[in-house]
């Protein structure tokens, strides 16, 4: 197989930023390249035009490298359901819930199996694999049945370029301490070696690349910069806290609140690109403050991140806030939370059949869990009830457990493309609950709500921002970044000297 592997010293490093923009780079070469990732640990999901269900990162890959997203690119997705359990998505559907142990001791042959079928298949279907790792490849408590690292380079038979990350410290200690912890074939296969999040003088690091060299016997292929707002997707839960912090302030204030077990959380990128607007995190009652709207977002445990809410009495501070004329959107969980009630008919998100949970009450809808899981890609008009422009199509995709049941004479937000009538719309557009992950993504609509809240503060309304076309121009220019700081034509000659063994 003609490939490379970017695995990580650890979580967080870049690993995903650097092949979306090599996938950019090489798709742009004229290659044809696909992503790849065996197994991924994350609530930030992708759904892809089949209506299957893969990691976020693969998705936006595929973006990158200008080709569609399939279940071959992450054939297993891990979406953690407590401290303890993940739901299994296996090919993109939902296969059971198990726990750390139970995962390691009962699905790592049927992990290699998939590994093998998708990585044969991709092969025979493109030109270029690039694939990344997880974490770090030395982690020994994990290493005899890991699926993740150096067992699918294995397979993949590829070599492996190890990314660290500078900006935390101790790079030279965790380049030498994982080269270190490989056993002797597996260090005999890393053939190149990124800095990453570098800044400043280069020029200052050159000493410093010398003794790496000297020391390992690798050659470091490249020193990349730190790319602040890179507005490339996230993946990492470790991003999550930081992920807005880099944002100025704007005049539009929007609070969202932080979940526990949020999921989705890409659902909010697109306000990044909003000029006027400050988008924040609220961890706890006293981060709250007075926005103008708030956003309960996704989650894998509703009844739990409901609980988690009234713990830290957020849901006194939200009924102040809607009381007091605020905005307030519900996306998936976000919505369920909203309703008047949650009955975990299945005892899917609890474990406890039949389990009822008072919900915020500002919808008024019931939400029953059953064991079916929806995942599809959704696209609608908005309903005639809004009074919204019923010519303008809003798309998006929908993961979700349960059904959620309006009232009588409440007011849909979406007419689907299937007749069916989807989410809530209540006065005027100050409140609304939906199932539609990236509803902020059409651009139509994020800037017909976010007039809505302009006018009420009563500012001036504004044009509507194209993101589609900025985020495509980003990956060009993340890859052209990439390419100014990489040795390109040694990465070149790892891939082809190693195919050719």
């Amino acid at each position: 197989m003609k490939g490379v592997m970017i695995q990580g010293t650890a979580s967080d490093v870049g690993k995903s930023l650097i092949v979306t923009a090599l996938c950019r780079m090489f798709a742009n070469e004229g290659k044809k390249v696909v992503p790849f990732k065996s197994q991924n640990m994350s609530n930030n999901s992708y759904v892809t035009r089949d209506g299957k269900e893969i990691g976020r990162a693969q998705g936006i890959q595929a973006e990158a490298a200008k080709i569609e997203a399939t279940v071959w690119m992450n054939p297993i997705l891990l979406k953690p359901r407590s401290n303890q359990d993940s739901e299994i998505v296996y090919l993109g559907k939902s296969l059971k819930t198990l726990s750390g142990r139970g995962y390691r001791e009962t699905f790592y042959e049927k992990g290699l199996d998939v590994i093998k079928k998708s990585l044969d298949r991709l092969s025979n279907e493109f030109e270029l694999v690039v694939i990344e790792g997880a974490g770090s490849p030395v982690e020994i408590n994990l290493k005899d049945r890991e699926l993740v690292n150096m067992k699918v380079a294995e397979l993949a038979d590829v070599p492996v370029v190890l990314v660290a990350d500078i900006d935390r410290g101790g790079v030279f200690a965790s380049i030498v301490g994982t080269l270190e912890l490989l056993e002797p074939e597996e260090r005999q296969r890393v053939a190149g070696v990124i800095i990453n999040k570098f800044r400043g003088d280069i020029s200052l690091f050159e000493d410093g690349i010398d003794w790496l060299e000297k020391k390992t016997g690798i050659p470091v292929i490249g020193v990349l910069p730190y790319v602040e707002n890179h507005m490339i997707d996230g993946e990492d839960s470790l991003s999550i806290d930081n992920h807005f912090s880099t944002r100025k302030k704007g005049t539009l204030d929007i609070a969202v609140i932080q979940l526990p077990f949020i999921s989705n959380y890409s659902d909010l990128e697109p306000f990044l690109y909003e000029e006027d607007v400050s988008i924040r995190w609220v961890k706890h009652a006293s981060d709250f403050g007075q926005p103008d709207a708030v956003i309960i977002p996704g989650t894998k445990s509703t009844m739990n991140d409901l609980k988690s809410i009234k713990d830290r009495k957020l849901d006194v501070l939200i009924q102040n806030h809607i009381e007091n004329g605020g905005y307030i959107v519900g996306v998936c969980g976000g919505y369920q939370i909203l309703g008047n009630e949650i009955i975990d008919e299945a005892g899917l998100d609890t474990g406890i059949p039949n389990r009822k949970e008072q919900g915020l009450g500002w919808i008024p809808a019931t939400t029953i869990f059953y064991e079916e899981k929806e995942t599809v890609r959704s696209a609608g008009v908005y309903h005639e009830h809004t009074g919204l422009s019923p010519d303008r199509k809003v798309e998006g995709f929908e993961i979700h457990l349960g059904k959620t049941i309006l009232h009588k004479e409440s007011c849909s937000f979406l007419l689907l493309e299937n007749g069916n009538e989807e989410g809530y719309y209540g006065r005027n557009g100050q409140i609304i609950g939906t199932y539609l992950h990236h509803l902020f993504h059409n651009d139509d609509w994020r800037n017909t709500w976010l007039n809505l809240i302009r006018k009420r503060k009563g500012l001036h309304t504004k044009e509507t921002t194209c993101i589609k076309e900025y985020k495509d121009k980003r990956y060009d220019d993340i890859a052209a970044r990439m390419k100014e700081h990489l040795n390109v034509e040694l990465l070149n000659d790892i891939i082809i000297k190693w195919c050719q063994k």
